[in-house]
């Protein structure tokens, strides 16, 4: 359901039908759709008293169990619409937060969504009444649970306070693995795009990694994390992430922040977009707005239109020639990747000459730690060394060390 404009009817009926898939992917079976154009939204009903009582005679000629509404719904709509719709009501929010407590396998996933559920439903406790004797199980009941909606606000707020600290002392682990790795001098790249873009099948194809991979919404969402090999025979570390989609909740993204912050560490983004989809340009938008709320719009990124095996003409509206066309199946286009990724890290790299003291084996040492070595070159009382090394590391480098670098 939406509200908006006659300019926005095929804008709408695009999420509509978006809807349809995440109701299907939570295991719904969808019987009837409603659209709706309004200068406004309805503060008490979203879509006006009229058309919820048309709404309510739909669900009960359908011998419906859910209506789902397509925006956030207030906690003042949600219990005007529940007290006039014969059957249970929920929103987009609470249908994408059930998928992700179907999906989540890993003790974080599982926080985080129960994290979100419970931001979500805090402001919903007063006046569940009717609501609650609706709560059984099925979508939109999953995660915290009906002991939790019974519970005082204290209780949720305390539980919300716990989860939360566990979810820090999770990261603050992440956080010294990513240290060590970027220690090691390899680079991270992250997987991200609009979700069933094909990022999971792309990084098995790449890696083996094993990781499910289904023609369906949110098919993974725990991040999974690889070891990839370049042409060179350079190591990075290869992150599969969270898809992206329109109008993410805003719960999501800040009780999932832990887990996107790992784009933010990454040294080049892979934005995995699907060159069948009729709307991959919205997809596009959608994820590159995803990418400036996390504050990640500013690392390098490399576009990859996957699926060109199931293009039916040869370029995808919106592809530029700078950007990869591939088919995540095909083994020329994986090595042409692979290339790619390692021509995009070494552009970003730092190219440096610097000559130092033989004494100095600290420096010497920590170049050969932290950069790739080009050229080195030993006489009885100076080293010159010609290396390349990201920004971030040469950042790291002593002032002494980096006044002795001439960059090329």
């Amino acid at each position: 359901m939406g509200c908006g404009t006659k300019k926005q009817e095929w804008s709408l009926r695009s999420t509509l039908e978006e809807l349809k898939s995440l109701a299907e992917t939570a295991q719904a079976v969808p019987v009837s759709q409603v659209l709706q154009f309004r200068d406004r939204i309805d503060p008490a009903w979203y879509i006006g008293r009229g058309k919820a009582e048309e709404i309510a005679r739909m669900a009960e000629e359908n011998e419906a169990d859910l209506v789902i509404f397509d925006q956030e719904l207030s906690p003042a709509q949600l219990r005007n619409l529940e007290e006039l719709i014969p059957c249970k009501v929920i929103d987009r929010t609470q249908l994408i937060l059930d998928i992700f407590a179907q999906r989540a396998r890993t003790k974080e996933g599982k926080i985080q969504v129960e994290l979100a559920q419970l931001k979500y439903l805090l402001p919903r406790l007063a006046g569940k009444g009717k609501a609650m004797s609706r709560l059984g199980g099925g979508i939109g009941t999953r995660g915290p649970g009906e002991k939790k909606l019974e519970t005082d606000r204290r209780h949720i707020r305390r539980q919300i306070s716990v989860l939360t600290k566990q979810l820090a002392e999770i990261k603050k682990h992440r956080k010294l693995h990513q240290e060590r790795r970027k220690k090691n001098g390899i680079p991270q790249v992250a997987l991200v795009g609009y979700t069933n873009a094909g990022k999971s099948t792309l990084l098995n194809q790449l890696t083996g990694a094993g990781v499910l991979s289904e023609n369906r919404l949110f098919a993974t969402l725990d991040p999974t994390s690889r070891q990839l090999v370049l042409p060179s025979g350079k190591e990075v570390i290869l992150t599969d992430t969270v898809g992206f989609i329109r109008q993410l909740p805003h719960h999501l993204i800040a009780a999932f922040r832990s887990t996107l912050e790992q784009v933010k560490e990454a040294d080049l983004l892979l934005h995995v977009v699907d060159a069948s989809h009729p709307e991959a340009m919205e997809q596009v938008e959608a994820v590159e707005q995803v990418l400036t709320d996390l504050n990640a719009a500013d690392i390098p990124v490399l576009m990859v239109w996957n699926k060109a095996d199931r293009l039916e003409r040869r370029v995808p509206e919106g592809w530029d020639p700078d950007h990869l066309l591939i088919s995540a199946f095909n083994e020329q286009d994986l090595n042409r990747l692979k290339a790619r990724v390692e021509q995009a890290l070494q552009q970003e790299m730092i190219i440096g000459q610097a000559e130092i003291p033989v004494m100095r084996g600290d420096w010497i040492s920590l170049l050969h730690h932290k950069a790739e070595m080009i050229e080195s070159n030993t006489d009885d009382l100076m080293m010159v060394i010609k290396f390349r090394l990201s920004p971030a590391d040469f950042d790291q480098l002593p002032g002494e060390l980096k006044s002795r670098i001439q960059i090329q």
